[in-house]
């Protein structure tokens, strides 16, 4: 075991520094091979660590920080949730790199993507393996890190590096506040090991535990982009689009989602810090679907669709259904991986367009793509039996089994987030993939941002070589390699939900079972069979609603009216497209009254103060020197009557020091 464990971490280490140091100094299918090939070794030992494993392990390999008593050694831990974890990273990373090697065959920068890429999974492979909290912190930082260099991956674009920074800017909040509960947890335990913390919570006070657990929280809503430090991931989508989906499935954004399961033996007694965490969640969870019903970018879709996702994961965790919230972090993993890839596909093919109202008709164009998107589409959705329906039923199912007004309210909102959810994700199908392409732009335009207009980084790196096919039922052209990897996922994605079935249909969940060991997991109140039956029933009717009204808008005859009107902007709708202005609100709240305290020291301060002191100091000096110049004018008279000054001062010095 510890053999593989040392492996599936160093293998994507030494594949990044590989690309790194020698990728653009051999040819690049060599650097591409290198970089799937460590993923997908790593993978194969995560299989042969799930075939060996009968229990959770602690292997340690030596010291790492240690002073005085402070002892934080390079010790990895796996048990069920860790291994479960691992495989989905390995996996659906593995894909995600094949479908790299297509996606950035043009691209001259492909050793760094590739050696970033790598690094990535390496650094989510330490943060979900480690088994103190200064190593999880490290794998915590280095996925922030990588996330920072493949956002503003084309940073020749101003606002592609702005996006990049945004998201680093952001991220540093929370984990701030993560660092402060770390330093703080082990002044009280005199320990960092996280399974030794786990064992504290009834021996910590529990105002203590409470203001852990939220600072836990704090740092957790900034990796994953829960409210308020949600507005970094929709900017995030200006890199390349597999970027994107690694980023949503199985790295960066699930790592709050972790924390928060990995730390609930501790920080699960305090009903404030649970309600915190449920409340968290399911308000972002409403929020993200609202914005999502407005957008016109395809990436921005998917990104808020995210931020809802993961909302309903926090919810679970809040809600004491951690079983719930993992099922639903792997099988939002495959569908989610899907839908970016999916969307590349699409956007790659129409010369990196993401404007969906420029968009239309590619069911014919791009079958090989529209049958996996719709399948992601289908498990996003929550479509009856499909994996996203039965894995987000079973949160709903816990956070209804808390009762209370305040779980009864967060359930009510994540029905209708589920509504919302189905209604946006088939606009988004069929406005993209169904009708006709609408007002199409010329090769190379379309790529909508924030402004409304083309500033896709890719546009520029890429130019389009041709224009869209006109022809009814011609196929766009795409590498097979792209379209190949979307098969399994949507295979996943569909089936997921045989990893934890309910319990009404006579037999123990994969899932409850596996993770049922795990302190926090085994717990919890669980709703009836007949309560998770009506519940099952009520999302699949409001799934099947949204779907229904989705097709009512945008399909046959009422299509191009809707997108008119949409094009128009209607009422509110501004307010949803720009995320409920959290861009703005931050902006009056922090960045203007920074940027006015700085200017007002710089202006007054710095200029006025400083500078003006030493400016007029040197002025001064300056015409004090220049005093004695006033006699040296190079006349006779001038320098006779100064040898009569000089004399008659001698004479009076001479007088003055002889008289009594």
């Amino acid at each position: 075991m510890k053999l593989y464990l040392a492996f599936i971490l160093l293998l994507p280490l030494m594949g990044g520094i590989f690309n790194a140091l020698l990728g653009r100094t051999l040819p690049r299918r060599v650097g591409e091979v290198v970089a799937c090939g460590v993923i997908w070794s790593a993978f194969a030992c995560a299989v042969l660590a799930f075939a060996g494993f009968n229990g959770p392990v602690r292997v340690e390999f030596g010291s790492w920080l240690a002073a005085f008593e402070f002892q934080a050694p390079i010790a990895l831990y796996l048990d069920q949730l860790s291994l479960s974890l691992t495989l989905m990273i390995t996996f659906v990373c593995g894909l995600i790199h094949l479908y790299s090697v297509g996606y950035m065959q043009d691209d001259p920068a492909h050793a760094r993507y590739f050696a970033l890429l790598n690094i990535f999974v390496f650094a989510m492979l330490v943060l979900v393996l480690a088994e103190n909290l200064p190593l999880l912190y490290l794998g915590w930082e280095g996925v922030g890190f990588c996330s920072y260099a493949l956002i503003g991956f084309w940073y020749t674009e101003e606002q592609n590096a702005t996006a990049g920074r945004k998201a680093f800017i952001t991220t540093r909040i929370g984990d701030t506040a993560f660092g402060i509960a770390i330093v703080w947890m082990y002044q009280l335990s005199g320990s960092v090991s996280i399974t030794h913390l786990n064992t504290m919570g009834t021996l910590i006070p529990a105002a203590v535990v409470t203001t852990l657990g939220l600072l836990l929280l704090a740092g957790a809503s900034g990796k994953s982009a829960q409210l308020p430090l949600s507005v970094w991931l929709p900017d995030a989508m200006a890199g390349p689009t597999p970027v994107s989906a690694q980023i949503h499935a199985a790295t960066m954004v699930t790592a709050g989602v972790y924390l928060l399961a990995r730390m609930f033996p501790l920080i699960g007694g305090s009903g404030t810090v649970r309600a915190a965490i449920a409340l968290t969640g399911g308000i972002t969870a409403f929020y993200a679907a609202t914005c999502a019903c407005c957008q016109r970018d395809l990436k921005r879709i998917l990104a808020y669709s995210t931020i809802s996702q993961i909302g309903y994961m926090v919810l679970g965790v809040g809600a004491g259904a951690l079983t719930g919230a993992a099922f639903h972090l792997l099988t939002h993993a495959f569908f989610k991986a899907l839908l970016f890839l999916g969307a590349g596909c699409a956007i790659t093919a129409l010369h990196h367009r993401q404007d969906i109202f420029r968009m239309g008709g590619l069911r014919a164009k791009l079958p090989a793509v529209y049958w996996p998107f719709l399948a992601g589409a289908l498990c996003l959705a929550g479509f009856p039996l499909t994996g996203g329906f039965f894995s987000k039923d079973a949160i709903l199912a816990g956070v209804a089994a808390q009762g209370g007004p305040l779980y009864g309210g967060l359930l009510l909102l994540g029905l209708i987030t589920a509504f919302l959810t189905s209604f946006y994700t088939f606009r988004m199908v069929f406005v993209v993939f169904h009708g006709e392409q609408k007002n199409p732009l010329p090769p190379g335009g379309g790529g909508l941002g924030r402004g409304g207009s083309d500033n896709s980084a890719a546009n520029i790196l890429h130019p389009p070589p041709h224009p869209l096919p006109s022809r009814e039922g011609e196929h766009l052209e795409l590498p097979k390699i792209m379209t190949l990897a979307l098969v399994p996922l949507a295979l996943l994605g569909l089936c997921g939900g045989m990893l934890n079935l309910p319990s009404y249909l006579g037999h123990q969940g994969i899932l409850d079972g596996f993770l049922g060991s795990i302190p926090g997991f085994g717990g919890g109140e669980k709703a009836s069979q007949g309560g998770e039956i009506v519940l099952q029933i009520v999302a699949a009717i409001l799934s099947l609603t949204g779907l229904g009204l989705a097709w009512f808008r945008y399909t046959g005859s009422r299509r191009a009216e809707a997108l008119a009107r949409e094009e128009a902007g209607l009422p509110g709708a501004g307010f949803l497209l720009n995320g409920w202005r959290l861009d703005n609100l931050y902006g009056a709240l922090i960045i203007n009254p920074f940027k006015y305290v700085a200017r007002f020291f710089w202006k007054q301060g710095d200029e006025a103060g400083i500078d003006g002191a030493l400016d007029g100091l040197a002025r001064f000096i300056a015409r004090l020197g220049g005093l004695p110049a006033g006699w040296c004018t190079g006349r006779v008279a001038t320098s006779l009557f100064g040898l009569a000054g000089g004399v008659c001062v001698v004479l009076a010095y001479l007088v003055w020091v002889t008289l009594p």
